[in-house]
């Protein structure tokens, strides 16, 4: 493999296990027990992936997304002795990919993180050449950008994928576990609230009025999918 992870946890003994571990898989892990300067490490090793304790010595794991998710679209696992419900719709909002609450089988974080690098390889846009043209919303695959009346919206990466599976394929209805699979690489270890606090964020960002979402719609006890009218697949 050799994909790169970088580890903030002030927990010398866990982390000393899990560096080995994941050494034994062929990753590269480098070990931190907080970072005060996340964006130029980041910047300067280029990780694959982000896992971090929600509450580290001097700063704290949102503060850490918070900061990562202003420049970067890496994928972001928190791990935490917390499990509140509160902390973990947070950690999504801040644009979290992924809660694990300890302790936990390291299996389980290691199938997370493979599923969650699959899906940043599976869904490479570039190749695809193409825009999708919704009324006033067009969605670029080739540098991952959405515009609204020409301008544009920034949207994390899952909510960009999020938004691309839906729209690609209007009128589908998508349950939550599917888009769980298709966008965040697992069908059952994913929290099914992780997709609903994903799509009220994209309203938030496209709608008038997210409450009367005109775009993305809800088939009560089902799922998700996009309108159907007005939708249409050009070249860019």
């Amino acid at each position: 493999m050799g994909e790169k992870i970088l580890l903030l946890d002030p927990d010398k003994n866990f982390t000393k296990t899990l560096k080995y571990s994941f050494e034994q898989d062929s990753f590269q892990i480098d070990v931190l027990p907080d970072c005060e300067n996340i964006i130029d490490l980041i910047e300067k090793k280029h990780y694959d992936i982000l896992v971090t304790e929600l509450q580290l010595l001097k700063s704290s794991g949102l503060s850490i997304c918070q900061s990562v998710r202003s420049f970067s679209n890496i994928p972001i696992i928190f791990i935490s002795m917390v499990n509140d419900d509160i902390k973990k719709i947070l950690a999504f909002e801040y644009g979290a990919d992924d809660y694990l609450v300890k302790p936990f089988n390291i299996l389980e974080l290691k199938a997370r993180i493979k599923a969650i690098l699959r899906r940043t390889s599976n869904l490479n846009y570039d190749r695809n050449n193409e825009t999708i043209e919704i009324s006033d919303i067009k969605i670029y695959t080739i540098g991952r950008k959405i515009t609204k009346a020409g301008q544009e919206i920034t949207l994390t990466g899952k909510e960009f994928d999020l938004m691309y599976v839906l729209a690609s394929n209007p009128g589908k209805i998508f349950t939550r576990e599917e888009l769980l699979e298709k966008v965040w690489g697992y069908a059952y270890y994913g929290d099914l609230r992780t997709v609903d606090v994903h799509i009220r964020r994209i309203r938030e960002k496209i709608e008038e009025n997210p409450k009367d979402s005109q775009y993305i719609l809800t088939k009560w006890g089902v799922g998700y999918y996009f309108k159907e009218k007005g939708v249409s697949s050009i070249s860019p």
